[in-house]
């Protein structure tokens, strides 16, 4: 959730806190006394409107699943305004005799701060049910983001296995030309081997022609 949504929050909760005080408050007194509470409690409403202003532009600059709670709360917080904007009103249309003034403290005022308590509880559980929304969405930004360096990690190995594989495919290939080369080699060793081979046997056998020329002569004389 905006921090920057959590500071109006926060101060407008108080001032409103404070503004239901000054309501209670203003009831037992009269005259001066009472024009200046009422003055101070109509300066608080200006200034909780314009928090709730602020909390509205925020909420709708913020992305739609967070947007929809936000404003939400707002209607929340408008309509407890509205409530104490109706308290003030009773207090300043006045003309009401004492024993008026005390019912109406017993029974409509009650009543309506009783319902102003009630929608803060609510305004408060919903601020936490809020944060821990916020929780929630954050561990699973935190576990997008583990995601996502996992599968960093993951090209960056493919990555190398293939490099080490065009490697070994390179290295396979150097050996099969060094063993052409190799065969090649032999074969022509071989031809050469043959080749001597055949030119020995005609030596070989020049020479025994020519021993037995010899001996034939020898003996004929």
């Amino acid at each position: 959730m905006s921090e920057v949504f959590e500071g109006y929050e926060r101060q407008y909760c108080e001032l409103s806190a404070n503004l239901s005080r000054k309501c209670t408050a203003s009831c037992a007194l009269h005259g001066e006394q009472k024009k200046q509470k009422v003055a101070e409690i109509k300066s608080g409403i200006d200034e909780a409107e314009s928090l709730i202003r602020k909390m509205d532009l925020e909420a709708r600059s913020l992305q739609p699943n967070i947007k929809a709670v936000l404003l939400a709360k707002l209607r929340e917080y408008k309509s407890d305004l509205n409530n104490l904007k109706s308290e003030v009103k009773r207090i300043v249309s006045g003309n009401l005799n004492a024993a008026a003034r005390d019912e109406l403290l017993e029974s409509g005022m009650a009543d309506a701060l009783t319902a102003s308590a009630d929608q803060r509880t609510r305004l408060m559980m919903s601020t936490e049910r809020l944060g821990k929304s916020g929780d929630r969405i954050k561990e699973s930004r935190r576990t997008i983001l583990e995601t996502e360096e996992l599968g960093v990690s993951i090209l960056q190995d493919l990555h190398s296995q293939r490099q080490s594989l065009l490697h070994a495919h390179n290295t396979l290939h150097g050996v099969d030309d060094n063993i052409g080369k190799s065969k090649r080699i032999l074969t022509a060793m071989s031809r050469r081997m043959a080749k001597n081979k055949w030119i020995i046997g005609i030596i070989i056998a020049v020479l025994v022609i020519a021993v037995i020329l010899i001996l034939y002569f020898k003996l004929s004389k």
